[in-house]
């Protein structure tokens, strides 16, 4: 199983990426995740990929609550600092490890 990132919204909720979460991601952009620059998103995809990685925790989630509790709880710059944690980890990097998600755009 996958390790998470935990982030601090109406509870702590761990964001994580197994293949299931990859695959919704997309499922729900219509775009090919090696395509997806992280650098570069809109705020659209950024809401699909963070419900993606929390969804495994809460079946009930949809994105529409996900963007809710952003929202409510956090702010974007956070939530993509802990996405990027997340996805470093998703491809086998270490926390704290930047280079691992860049590796995976290339």
């Amino acid at each position: 199983m996958k390790c998470g990132v935990t982030i601090e919204m109406d509870k702590p909720r761990s964001l994580r990426y197994g293949m299931n979460a990859l695959i919704k991601i997309e499922e729900l952009t219509g775009k090919n995740l090696a395509k997806l620059d992280l650098d570069n998103i809109s705020i659209k995809d950024l809401r699909t990929i963070v419900y993606a990685g929390l969804f495994h925790e809460d079946k009930d989630l949809t994105p529409e609550k996900c963007a809710d509790l952003i929202d409510e709880y956090s702010s974007i710059t956070t939530v993509a600092e802990k996405l990027g944690e997340a996805m470093t980890l998703a491809f086998g990097g270490k926390p704290g490890n930047p280079q691992a998600v860049e590796a995976v755009k290339k």
